[in-house]
């Protein structure tokens, strides 16, 4: 089996692009835990024995399933020398990373993205997080996987709706540090919609290849690596407020995307023509840029429970250009017709 390997210091992961479908078991004796939900269990996991299967979406994303992770490994008597390696989407990766964060002050993670979303974002860089009351993420840790594995055939069978949410989070990557990638997203677009695997190799290491640098300086989140979040506090809190029933995350984020290139623009500090750029990428990956029926001050309610602000003040990640980024704080006043 060929595979390419990825080192990340502070992440202590390795990233594996790999061609053939395995799933990985552990090569040193230690007792595994294998979590799945009902969508990914079907497909990857009917050997298994005595898996933890999930229920899928958001709105099982909560104290439910880390419980059911736990309560699988104690009645199986597993150690913190054990091993939860989840195979799912985003939200599968982020329940079983918080799971394994929690269970005895923390024991191994393996995880084995099977979206585009959590290859190119959530398996990357140790954030984890369930919902609490609504809120997206509201609680959660920072706990590398020690071992990221990559099967991108898997991405042939993504329904269409789920392959676009994760390409938010690649358009998004491109504008905070790959020129390039920028590039082959604007005139590679018949392939990446043909779900070309060479392109989407290359598309994803160079994903992980950002993201990596920026969180092996900054694990924690206290300092570069808040620019991770553009888009994020709006699309964030457009997912409260639908209670997860409306857009998917991705969708959330290009639409967030949007509103912080507008919001630059309304501050002077996105160059309108850079602003405009990034919007038609969006519209020509077939993001919304607005939604029908949405009341602003709901959204603004939302953004006040959201993780990044300090002090009570809402701050945002804007940018002046392609790899000039910022996060600065905005009074809510400037959010006046921005939020659409």
């Amino acid at each position: 089996m060929e595979s390419r390997i990825f080192h990340f210091g502070h992440s202590s992961s390795n990233v594996m692009l790999e061609q053939v479908f395995r799933l990985p078991s552990p090569g040193d004796g230690a007792s595994c835990l294998y979590i799945y939900d009902r969508n990914t269990f079907p497909l990857f996991g009917k050997t298994d024995s005595d898996p933890v299967i999930l229920p899928p979406g958001e709105r099982g994303k909560g104290w439910r399933a880390v419980e059911a992770i736990h309560r699988a490994a104690l009645d199986r008597g597993l150690g913190r020398d054990s091993i939860f390696l989840g195979v799912g989407g985003g939200i599968v990766c982020d329940i079983t990373a918080f799971a394994s964060s929690i269970y005895m002050r923390g024991n191994r993670l393996v995880l084995v993205p099977t979206t585009l979303l959590a290859m190119v974002d959530a398996a990357i860089g140790g954030k984890t997080g369930v919902n609490f009351r609504g809120y997206k993420n509201f609680i959660g840790s920072f706990y590398p996987a020690e071992g990221i594995h990559i099967f991108t055939q898997v991405l042939e069978s993504l329904p269409e709706k789920e392959y676009r949410s994760g390409l938010a989070e690649v358009i998004k990557t491109a504008l905070l540090g790959d020129a390039e990638l920028f590039r082959i997203l604007a005139e590679q677009m018949p392939g990446i919609n043909a779900r070309d695997r060479s392109i989407l190799q290359d598309v994803i290491m160079r994903c992980v290849a950002v993201k990596g640098r920026i969180v092996e300086g900054d694990l924690r989140e206290g300092g570069e690596r808040a620019i991770l979040n553009l888009g994020h506090t709006f699309g964030h809190a457009l997912e409260s407020v639908q209670r997860f029933r409306g857009l998917t995350h991705g969708e959330a984020v290009g639409w967030g995307i949007a509103r912080a290139m507008e919001l630059g623009v309304k501050l002077s500090l996105t160059d309108p023509g850079y602003a405009d750029s990034v919007k038609d990428l969006l519209v020509r990956y077939g993001f919304r840029l607005t939604v029908t029926g949405l009341d602003p001050f709901s959204i603004v309610k939302a953004m006040r429970m959201d993780k990044k602000r300090i002090k009570g003040t809402l701050r945002f990640v804007l940018q002046r250009g392609l790899l000039d980024t910022i996060v600065m704080e905005v009074e809510e006043g400037d959010l006046v017709g921005i939020i659409r």
